[in-house]
């Protein structure tokens, strides 16, 4: 048996990019051959690349970039919030936020042929990357801009996203909307762009609690009718109130600073995602169990 030196293990780690301790018992295995090491770690990490595909990511972060009228919002997402401070993952998302921004791709499977520094593909850098932590990785969505207008973009951390389309002098007024935007969620620019699927489901809620008033029809449908419209009012960016000024809306703000809001997007990390609800003292009793079998 081969002595395996922490020398060794430097060199394979440097080649592989893997964990210290997987390098160590790849050469181990091999027996101290360096080229069957980095063989054995490929399968390897390709296996638990593949075995974390199927778990659901609903913790990640969103990126941003803009340059020369061309911007792009991007979410990725990764399994736990721990994850989110790596320095590899963070870039790859920074990256992806880059790529999508210079080069238009069409939806997530263009964006992951891309190529990234180093010539490999960005689904090459996400898999090696999933095989190094041990987490699955995803690139959920994101929205491309290019405007002869002015771009701005807001993080609140990592977990809020918002980049905003507008026309007017005064920088601060569009970071003052993209801001706002984070802290009050409008779904829509203006009321007649809110979703008709939300719509609805608002309607639906309006006449359930309408209903329940034992009022006459009449007066139950103007009820709903006004839950709506309040509704309509409280999730369009133009009509809520600003953050900065309660005695102005958004509209009038703008009005006032001759500014114009062409567009915006919003993301937040994992909205709409199921997230799994973990035992944790079961998932540590399996793993000592499993600890005990090997």
């Amino acid at each position: 048996m081969a002595a395996i030196t922490a020398a060794m293990v430097g060199e394979l780690r440097a080649k592989t990019d893997a964990p210290m301790m997987e390098c160590k018992k790849a050469l181990t295995e091999a027996d101290g051959d360096m080229a069957k090491a980095e063989e054995i770690l490929r399968v390897k990490l390709g296996s638990k690349a593949s075995k974390a595909a199927s778990r659901i990511t609903a913790e990640g972060v969103v990126a941003a970039y803009i340059s020369g009228g061309k911007g792009a919002l991007v979410e990725v997402n990764c399994e736990t919030d721990f994850v989110t401070k790596n320095e590899d993952f963070l870039a790859l998302a920074n990256n992806c936020a880059k790529l999508v921004a210079e080069n238009n791709p069409s939806d997530i499977a263009a964006l992951s042929a891309l190529p990234l520094d180093g010539g490999k593909t960005v689904e090459e850098v996400r898999s090696a990357l999933v095989g190094k932590i041990g987490e699955n990785m995803s690139i959920r969505r994101f929205k491309r801009f290019e405007t002869g207008s002015k771009l701005v973009s807001y993080l609140h951390g990592t977990r809020i996203g918002v980049m905003v389309e507008f026309d007017g002098a005064d920088e601060q007024v569009g970071k003052d909307v993209a801001m706002h935007i984070a802290a009050m969620k409008p779904v829509a620019l203006s009321s007649d762009q809110v979703p008709a699927d939300l719509i609805e489901k608002e309607r639906s809620v309006a006449n359930l609690k309408a209903a329940e008033s034992g009022k006459p029809a009449d007066i139950v449908t103007k009820m709903v009718e006004g839950s709506v419209q309040k509704y309509l009012k409280e999730v369009s960016l133009l009509n809520q109130t600003f953050v900065k000024n309660d005695k102005q809306t958004v509209e009038q703000m703008l009005k006032a600073t001759n500014t114009t809001v062409k567009a915006f997007v919003m993301y937040i990390v994992g909205e709409g995602i199921e997230k799994k609800q973990d035992d944790f003292a079961a998932e540590v009793a399996a793993q000592v169990a499993a600890a005990k079998q090997a």
